[in-house]
């Protein structure tokens, strides 16, 4: 039989099945197709090539449709659990993230009372050698020297008893 050149109405009425469905089968064919003057695509068919025989109407059966139908409600059911538990883990992740926020903080400022508490200790170290290797007689500049360890040493046992409170 020749190549007839049909829209895909024309051959699904030939076939006996949709537009859309002609459209399909020529696609699955790779049949050749081309554009008409009017918009319409039109393919180019041996209709003694294709053995089509369209499914009569009504040819699901029942029972498929029923099976079928539990898996649909067997997989909405597992969706939900899943969906269920991406948002407990999801809480999770937010709790934790808080919590590792508050310890980074901790440690930000822990790390400032330490170095603040090392730079103390040097200066005091410092004056400390200054007295050990300044004149021993009791001058003024000696007094003042003393006075002032004797405050930075204060100082530095108070911060020392409050970073000691915090961490009990």
């Amino acid at each position: 039989m020749p190549v007839e050149m049909l829209t895909y109405a024309a051959l699904g009425e030939r076939l006996k099945i949709s537009a859309e469905a002609a459209r399909s089968l020529s696609k699955r064919r790779q049949l050749p197709r081309s554009v008409a003057s009017n918009g319409k695509v039109l393919v180019g068919v041996d209709l003694a090539e294709i053995r089509h025989t369209p499914r009569p109407p009504g040819t699901r059966q029942p029972g498929n449709v029923a099976l079928l139908t539990a898996k649909i409600e067997v997989m909405q059911a597992e969706i939900a659990r899943l969906e269920g538990a991406a948002a407990s883990h999801r809480a999770d992740f937010e709790r934790e993230r808080e919590r590792a926020d508050r310890l980074v903080a901790e440690l930000l400022q822990t790390t400032a009372e330490t170095m603040a508490a090392k730079e103390a200790t040097a200066r005091i170290e410092g004056e400390l050698t200054a007295l050990r290797t300044g004149d021993r007689s009791p001058s003024a500049q000696a007094a003042r020297r003393l006075g002032h360890l004797a405050a930075t040493i204060v100082g530095a046992d108070r911060k020392a008893s409050n970073l000691d409170r915090k961490h009990d």
